[in-house]
């Protein structure tokens, strides 16, 4: 129980990679608030470790109200996971300006404003862990996807930058990138490949499964554990570090 004591948020905490991440988290002892912006599936996988907290992270007001809710509750959010996104592809011609713009408030914005929320407490204490979760599609592009691609490569900007910012102390910032994880995200975009290209549902899955370097979805629990990992004894050294979980080089 390493993490006994320590109070961990994370967004979109109710599903998918989030909730791995949460769980792995909880199961070493910490307090685990997760976010969303439906109630109804956080109340669902709440447990005694788990403690649900409707937010949605485009909005700064409430981001930070919630955040210092969170904090009176269970004391300084030691470790922030800024993990709520969206994952849409969409070529540059197809796009306009409100899907470019709903893409960074959510999956650039978000974080940032989770990250300034968090860091007042964390810095109140002598050990903090920031663990944003990025993707493979922030260290190369992704094809038909350039604005959740800049998204991504911006996450990493900033959780670089913070880093220097902080870098000598007892806290760290680093960015996990997986590659596509076996999640509902997956599902769906399964359905919008195989009707965008006229594909059956199984050649669809079958692009994304390939673009895997081991040729398998990445289970959720394998990005948890890698969490789990740079919270662990031992990884302080371990900053502004992108950690690629995409079965292979990337």
């Amino acid at each position: 129980m390493e993490l006994s004591g320590k109070h961990a948020l994370v967004t979109g905490g109710g599903t998918g990679i989030g909730l791995a991440i949460a769980q792995a988290l909880a199961g070493a002892g910490a307090q685990v608030t997760i976010s969303g912006r439906r109630m109804d599936v956080l109340e669902q996988v709440a447990t005694e470790n788990l403690h649900p907290l409707a937010m949605d992270v485009c909005d700064p007001d409430q981001v930070r109200r919630d955040v210092e809710a969170a904090v009176a509750a269970r004391g300084p959010i030691q470790i922030c996971v800024p993990n709520a996104g969206i994952a849409e592809g969409r070529s540059l011609t197809k796009m306009d300006l409100a899907f470019w713009r709903r893409m960074m408030a959510t999956n650039l914005d978000g974080a940032m404003l989770t990250i300034q929320a968090c860091l007042p407490s964390m810095l109140t204490t002598d050990w903090g862990r920031v663990i944003a979760v990025s993707s493979i599609a922030g260290v190369r592009g992704l094809r038909g996807a350039p604005a959740y691609t800049a998204s991504k490569h911006g996450l990493i900007g900033l959780i670089r930058g913070l880093s220097e910012d902080y870098i000598g102390g007892p806290y760290t910032f680093n960015a996990l990138c997986p590659g596509y994880v076996d999640t509902e995200i997956v599902t769906r975009n399964t359905a919008e490949i195989a009707k965008r290209a006229g594909l059956s549902d199984e050649d669809a899955l079958g692009i994304m499964v390939g673009a895997n370097r081991h040729k398998r979805l990445i289970k959720a629990g394998e990005v948890g554990a890698a969490a789990l990992w740079l919270c662990g004894a031992g990884s302080g050294s371990i900053n502004g570090q992108t950690i690629e979980i995409a079965g292979g080089q990337v």
